[in-house]
């Protein structure tokens, strides 16, 4: 099957050939849906804290970050900004000349109103010698895309997000990248420092330090903060092989093996190089304004806060149980502690010796700890918040995607069907165990939680493996608290006229 060619590649990219048969396996027997329990909800695997608890998780994450602690902000930042054009590539590609759908009318009726519009008017000057408004009034709508999109412009449509300009301020616009500098000074700061990592692309990289060098000394005389800003890249050893429809290695047109990014859980690996007690985890596009950052800034405290409070107690649970390993008591105590807080349920916690339950309990208080917001299902795409059944029978929180339910089994069609809660990509996580050693975070993937699907190169149709989802199957093993948040704080940018919304603006 594997010719000597593709060893030597597989030991460039630094993956062995135990990984490539396990995903040649898995691409063609697929991965078995998760038995569900139920849809998470308010009180019922989400917490919903009362307005009087906010003020105490505010001030218990305060007072953490006043001890001797790390803090890092881990973005996301890799992505190009490709999707977010895509109705604008295809306006370039019709046979028409002029806006005809809502989408195209709507951009060209509001352009003046998108924060990179100044940029773009310059950029339409040095191409074309006259500015946008000039272009559009003599019907040449496409120039304008052009210049936007293209690589002789301003190169959107190949750039990431983290890089494009967002939102307009009095005398300056900002990019999602400086909105996450801001952010990290407002809520993930100790002792007047912020750390702040960001996944990169490797073409992509100097322009993030470019920005970054050319702004980052306002942002910190503003907020009176220093920065220690890290990058890293997807690692080439967690990019996935491709195969045919039958099931073998996926060839290109010079006989090499295909190999495809593993989708974003692969940044399990690159947080795992993350060397902080707590990391908040958020998406490079989820961000707005100054004027409508108070509530982002409250939830990230609170949340902060819930995790910070219950670690304090699991840590004081695990040293207890050092101590007396025998002690029936504490096991109830513990026991109780679990199905409450962490709503893990161990069904067979009765029938198992004291020694076994012992070590269960021990191994389930053991593990890193993430406490992740939630917002009402408002119909957006992706994942959700449900109680599952692990590979050992205990049933737990997990982030679900619709490809991991099985749609075809009636109860858990209607379990999806009916949820109540959204996964906004909004975690902070404890990455350090009670006697503060750093987890290694690759023990607690779940590998039988990946997604397939289908794709094609070169008019060859062809199967993809995305490795198990940062916040689903590379977190499946931690323990787990959802906590709701207000919509206010998930504002994503999926399209350039997501930027037209009031949240943007």
């Amino acid at each position: 099957m594997f010719t000597e060619q593709d060893y030597q590649d597989f030991e460039k990219r630094g993956i062995d050939l135990s990984k490539i048969n396990s995903q040649i396996e898995s691409l063609a027997k697929g991965f078995p849906y998760l038995q569900l329990s139920a849809a998470a909800a308010a009180g019922k695997g989400i917490y919903i804290p009362e307005k009087d608890k906010h003020d105490y998780y505010i001030e218990t994450w305060q007072s953490y970050c006043a001890k001797n602690h790390t803090v890092t902000k881990f973005v996301p930042a890799s992505g190009a900004a490709s999707r977010m054009f895509k109705d604008l590539f295809g306006f370039l590609n019709a046979e028409y000349d002029t806006p005809q759908t809502d989408f195209e009318k709507k951009f060209f009726a509001n352009i003046r109103h998108f924060a990179f519009f100044n940029l773009l008017n310059k950029t339409c000057i040095r191409l074309y010698g006259k500015d946008a408004d000039a272009l559009i009034n003599q019907g040449k709508y496409k120039s304008v895309v052009e210049a936007l999109l293209n690589k002789e412009g301003l190169n959107y449509g190949a750039l990431p997000k983290g890089l494009l300009q967002f939102h307009n301020y009095d005398n300056c616009t900002r990019t999602p990248l400086e909105e996450h500098l801001v952010e990290g000074a407002l809520y993930a700061s100790s002792h007047n420092e912020a750390n702040l990592h960001f996944t990169v692309s490797a073409e992509h990289k100097e322009l993030f330090k470019q920005l970054i060098k050319d702004n980052i000394s306002g942002i910190e005389n503003k907020f009176g903060i220093k920065y220690n800003i890290s990058f890293s890249e997807q690692k080439a050893s967690t990019d996935t092989i491709a195969v045919d429809l039958n099931n073998n290695p996926f060839r290109n047109d010079d006989g090499s093996i295909l190999f495809r990014p593993g989708g974003h859980g692969a940044l399990i690996e690159n947080l795992n190089q993350i060397n902080s007690d707590i990391v908040f985890i958020k998406n490079i596009d989820n961000v707005v304004p100054d004027r409508l950052k108070s509530d982002t800034v409250e939830y990230k405290k609170l949340l902060a806060g819930v995790l910070v409070s219950v670690q304090e107690k699991l840590f004081s649970y695990l040293k207890k149980l050092e101590n007396d390993e025998s002690s029936i008591e504490l096991q109830n105590e513990i026991l109780m502690f679990m199905e409450s807080v962490l709503n893990i349920q161990i069904n067979n916690a009765k029938q198992l010796k004291p020694s076994a339950l012992y070590q269960l309990i021990k191994a389930k208080l053991n593990r890193p700890i993430r406490v992740c917001g939630m917002v009402r299902n408002v119909g957006e795409p992706g994942g959700g918040p449900f109680l599952a059944y692990g590979p050992d029978g205990t049933i737990q929180l997990q982030i679900l995607e619709s490809s991991q339910i099985d749609m075809d089994n009636c109860q858990s069609a209607e379990m999806f069907k009916n949820g109540t809660h959204f996964n906004p990509v909004d975690l902070v996580c404890g990455l350090k165990d009670y006697k503060g050693n750093k987890f290694d975070l690759t023990q607690f993937i779940d590998p039988a939680t990946g997604f397939i699907s289908r794709k094609s190169k070169s008019g060859r149709e062809l199967k993809a493996l995305e490795l198990p989802g940062l916040w689903n199957g590379a977190m499946s093993n931690w323990n787990t608290i959802f906590v709701e948040v207000p919509l206010s704080t998930f504002n994503p940018v999926k399209t350039v006229n997501d930027l037209l919304r009031e949240q943007h603006q």
